[in-house]
């Protein structure tokens, strides 16, 4: 078998070992230029969740606070050699109870952001939303993605792939401030939003097309603020400019997007996970929409993507003036 077919057979054959990703390395640098932010590492009583607080806080990017069950979580430490050095460790029974203590923690100013651990995410969101104790501002939650993709020249984020499952008119402009939100806290000052759908055309019986044409209209009103929207938009005409002028759309959007919101969770997904496997993306998540930036990350990201996006929360918290 010559060495050409031995590629086309390789399990791995699309995986480049040797991409760089400058975009998000550019952020790093952004985030260790700054003070490390005081970060509630919620439950992490399990490697990867310990292993990716303990690099960030290597790294000069955050200042741990581990919350959770002590005798596990110096446990795992113990068990896969990792050292806690003297960060502090808020004791907790179990993980409602230090998704609690970290929102708590939140509110009283102690700690500017919050880290997933090991529990799910509707378990550390249902504290943050608490109506009672809760950390909710007058936004939806949503999650953003800031995308590194090597053939693109600059970062873009993709949202919602993580939270909002059908979101409706009044949620998609949530999420789409928040995004927009985002994207000024790492230094655009005026991202382009792209809008998608299947059609760039508004058409009565796609939804997402009514609601994309509402979204720029929201724009106008002042309802949306500090970016400029298009939309409908197909993905093509979005990324493309020269799809984009071949179907006649006269829009600074197309080809220089920051943004790519997408019509529903599993869109959005599908589209963010399909640039990671087939792309040689790299993705830094983060929960916008709460009092402090939420990072929450995949249990199969790697090393860049943890500590990425930990260097995020740190430039939103900045922005947010959580931290002088």
């Amino acid at each position: 078998m010559n060495d050409a077919i031995k590629r086309v057979l390789a399990p791995h054959a699309l995986e480049v070992k040797d991409v760089k990703h400058y975009q998000l390395e550019k952020i790093l640098q952004q985030a260790k230029d700054a003070d490390p932010v005081p970060t509630a590492v919620v439950h992490p009583v399990d490697f990867n969740s310990l292993d990716g607080a303990l690099e960030a806080a290597e790294a000069s990017i955050i200042l741990p606070f581990f919350v959770g069950p002590e005798a596990k979580i110096r446990q795992v430490a113990k068990e896969n050699n990792l050292d806690l050095k003297d960060y502090p460790i808020i004791n907790t029974e179990h993980s409602h109870e230090a998704a609690e203590k970290a929102v708590e923690m939140a509110k009283c100013g102690d700690v500017h952001a919050l880290m997933k651990g090991k529990l799910g995410t509707s378990e550390l969101l249902g504290a943050v939303i608490s109506k009672t104790g809760g950390l909710r501002t007058e936004r939806r939650l949503s999650h953003v993605f800031v995308m590194d993709v090597p053939s693109y020249h600059k970062s873009l984020f993709i949202t919602d792939a993580a939270i909002s499952i059908a979101p409706n008119l009044m949620e998609k402009r949530d999420i789409l401030q928040n995004a927009i939100d985002c994207a000024h806290a790492l230094g655009v000052e005026l991202p382009k939003a792209a809008i998608l759908s299947a059609v760039e055309k508004v058409k009565p019986n796609i939804q997402s097309t009514l609601d994309a044409a509402a979204l720029c209209k929201m724009l106008d009103r002042g309802q949306i603020t500090g970016a400029l929207v298009d939309g409908p938009l197909a993905f093509d005409n979005a990324i493309s400019r020269e799809a984009a002028e071949d179907k006649g759309i006269k829009s600074p959007v197309p080809g220089d997007v920051d943004i790519l919101m997408a019509p529903d969770l599993e869109s959005a997904n599908m589209f963010a996970k399909q640039l990671q496997y087939l792309a040689n993306a790299k993705a830094a998540g983060i929960v916008m929409g709460a009092r402090v930036p939420i990072i929450l990350t995949s249990r199969a990201a790697k090393p860049l993507e943890r500590l990425s996006s930990c260097a995020v929360a740190v430039m939103v918290a900045r922005k947010m003036g959580r931290l002088e």
